[in-house]
């Protein structure tokens, strides 16, 4: 069983920057892919950035050019770094590799 667990979720103001942090654990090959998506109350969770196996990402358009996906393979980690943030960046925000979920971690983006 993989284990996924998301931290770095906060309240930051408009404009500003968070790091989130998503410890994968169990069974899972040292180099993986994972995703990061995000979900509003009220709507679908949707995707915001993905890292391929090989290392190549992909992100949704709302985020391209402000947020970065990456990964430390050594600590089975994978890291969204969100800059300049907006309201509407505002949700629960998931990691995911294959068909396992992290529990989620809440940024709020206002002032």
């Amino acid at each position: 069983q993989v284990q996924l667990v998301e931290s770095g979720g906060g309240l930051v103001q408009p404009g500003g920057s968070l790091t989130l942090s998503c410890v994968a654990s169990g069974s899972i090959p040292s180099i993986f892919a994972m995703g990061w998506y995000r979900q509003v109350p009220g709507k679908q969770r949707e995707l915001v950035a993905e890292i391929r196996g090989g290392g190549g990402t992909n992100y949704a358009d709302s985020v391209e050019g402000r947020f970065t996906i990456s990964r430390d393979i050594a600590k089975k980690t994978v890291y969204l770094q969100m800059d300049s943030l907006k309201p509407e960046d505002t949700a629960v925000y998931y990691c995911k590799r294959g068909p396992w979920w992290g529990q989620g971690t809440q940024v709020t983006v206002s002032s």
